[in-house]
Formats: structure tokens, C-alpha cells, sequence
């Protein structure tokens, strides 16, 4: 994914591992928060943006929080480009859906980065909450992100009624106070051997490596599947942002992690209790409208050319949503 180091564009490997061969996924650089007693950074209609793009999870959860908070009135998006090349997330608009840069009109998502300081050392990715008034970060790090949107805009987010069509319906909290340390202990169960494990099991350059995080990945999802059996949800009999979490995971895994990142021992669609939790979780629509198989499957299998060299893209599962 490339760094920016002294302010320069740097085209690194997009893969960082340890000695052993494991992948090790980099901490995020910006942290900031929006509230009504924040000095710099307090909630305002139209003045917060979002670049995200459609393939990456942890982009697709701020893009679902967006939409079940009826902030999209409130916080503007732009989505890059599914290949992730030489220059990392690009503004191209030559693949339906890709927006440019509607905001800053940069070429390369790293120049948002510049922007915010000409002298910055740090990794480039989505997604990045950006504040339009003062052309600044203020987080990149999605889990941030999700609570920044579940709380920040309470004062500032549209309340209209739901017509009745869609399973989940307003007031809706992703973390309410009663469920917290049950969501954060759950979010604990699910991130490291599963949402990062996929990726820990695909980018493993070490066979030892690759074994270990593909057992407890596969370990982490038994456990996942027995807690889901019988349940609508992961905790108590709400949606909230632990469900979020894991439904970005699973909607790339059999398209994708099963075959490109050798995540073969099942798919999900041969889980019992987890493809019901996955099918429920497409029926909510700000699930389902941010799902984007096409930008999923581009930039997974194109722009890993270490992994796919010759950027195949293959046409199945027949069995996934497509969004255009």
C-alpha cells in the first residue's frame, strides 16, 4: 500500500510481515474525535467527508454506520478506485462507482495525507474522516469511526419514520451502554483471529505462519458459529456495531479470502448459524446498499499481483450480492 515517509510518496510493499513470515497489520496515525465539547472538531451538518473505498472492510463498516445513522445528508463520501497499484488508493472515476476526489480534486489518496501535513511518516489507507473546514484528519482508523457515527451527530442526523420494509428500524445504537463490555468482548473474539486473520492467512510468506493463522481463524469462526446458533444477533437481540464487524469479513470471504487468500478449509455458505447471520445481515438495507461485489473482487484479485500474477478476476460465486 505504499508510505509516505518525510512527506514522500514511497511505493512499498503492500505487505508488512515479521521474520517469521506473519503479517502484521499496522497501527493507525490519526485518532481524533468529533463532540459537542471537542474544541477543534464538533458535529456539524456538511462538514465532515469520508474516503472510503467499496472493497475494503474496515471502510465498509464506517459506510454502513453512515447509512444506519441517517447521516448521508450529513457527512459526505468519495469512494477510490477498486486497483490499488504503484500509487496506492487512486481518484480514478473510470470504474462504476469511483468517485474522484469531489472535495480536494487529488489524484492519489496520499496527497490527502500531504494535505494535512507536507512532512508526514505514515502508512496511507481508508478510511479517513476528513473535516472540510479546517482540511484535516481527524481519524483513519475505522473502529474510531464506527462510534464517532453512532454518537457524534445525534443533534444533526435526519429522523425520519421507516416505512416498515427494512428489519431494522430507527432509534438504532450500534454500542448502548448496557451491551458495552459484552461488545467489546465480543469485538475481541472476532478481530484478531478473523477480521485480521483472513488477511493474516493470506499474506503469510512462511507455510508454519500460514498453518497457524488458518487454525485459528477457522477455530475463531467455530466459536462464532456456535455463539450465532439459535441467536439473530452476537449480542443481546440488537444490532449493534459487533454485528457490523464481523458481516464485512464474511460478505468477502467466499468470493474471495476462500480461493485468494487460501482460506479454504469451509466457506461460509457451508456454516449452519453463520450464512443465516450473513443472509439476515444483506436484508438490512444499509448493509446490502453498500455491498459492492465489484469492487470487492477488482481490487482483491488485481491488485495483488504477488498473489494473482496474472490479475485474473473470476467470474463466480453465483450466490453473492452485486451491487453497481
Amino acid at each position: 500500500m505504499g508510505h509516505l515517509r518525510n512527506g514522500n510518496w514511497h511505493n512499498d510493499d503492500v505487505v508488512t510481515t515479521n521474520d517469521s513470515g506473519e503479517f502484521q497489520r499496522e497501527a493507525s496515525d490519526f485518532r481524533d474525535r468529533i463532540a459537542s465539547d471537542h474544541p477543534e472538531f464538533p458535529p456539524e451538518r456538511d462538514r465532515y467527508h469520508l474516503y472510503v473505498s467499496y472493497a475494503c472492510p474496515w471502510a465498509h463498516r464506517t459506510l454502513i454506520a453512515r447509512k444506519l445513522k441517517k447521516l448521508d445528508d450529513v457527512i459526505t463520501v468519495d469512494v477510490v478506485h477498486p486497483h490499488m497499484l504503484e500509487n496506492s488508493w487512486e481518484f480514478r472515476s473510470d470504474f462504476e462507482g469511483s468517485t474522484g476526489d469531489t472535495i480536494n480534486g487529488h489524484e492519489f489518496l496520499y496527497e490527502v495525507y500531504q494535505q494535512h501535513d507536507p512532512h508526514i511518516t505514515t502508512k496511507v489507507t481508508v478510511p479517513v474522516l476528513w473535516d472540510k473546514k479546517t482540511r484535516r484528519i481527524v481519524n483513519n482508523e475505522s473502529s474510531d469511526i464506527l462510534r464517532i457515527l453512532n454518537s457524534a451527530f445525534e443533534d444533526v442526523a435526519a429522523r425520519a419514520d421507516g416505512d416498515g420494509a427494512d428489519p431494522i428500524q430507527e432509534p438504532v445504537d450500534l454500542y448502548p451502554a448496557a451491551l458495552q463490555v459484552e461488545i467489546d468482548e465480543v469485538n475481541g473474539l472476532i478481530y484478531e483471529p478473523i477480521n485480521n486473520g483472513v488477511y493474516k492467512t493470506g499474506f503469510a510468506t512462511d507455510q508454519k505462519s500460514y498453518e497457524h493463522a488458518f487454525t485459528e481463524l477457522f477455530g475463531a469462526l467455530e466459536e462464532i458459529e456456535k455463539r450465532l446458533t439459535g441467536e439473530r444477533f452476537l449480542v443481546g437481540d440488537v444490532l449493534t456495531e459487533a454485528d457490523v464487524r464481523l458481516v464485512t469479513t464474511l460478505i468477502r470471504f467466499d468470493p474471495v479470502y476462500y480461493i485468494h487468500f487460501k482460506c479454504n478449509d469451509r466457506k461460509i455458505s457451508e456454516f449452519v448459524a453463520l450464512s443465516r447471520f450473513l443472509e439476515r445481515m444483506l436484508s438490512i438495507d444499509a448493509i446490502a446498499s453498500s455491498t459492492h461485489i465489484d469492487h470487492i473482487k477488482q481490487h482483491y484479485y488485481y491488485s495483488h499481483d504477488f498473489i494473482n500474477p496474472h490479475r485474473i478476476v473470476p467470474l463466480g460465486p453465483r450466490d453473492v450480492v452485486m451491487n453497481t
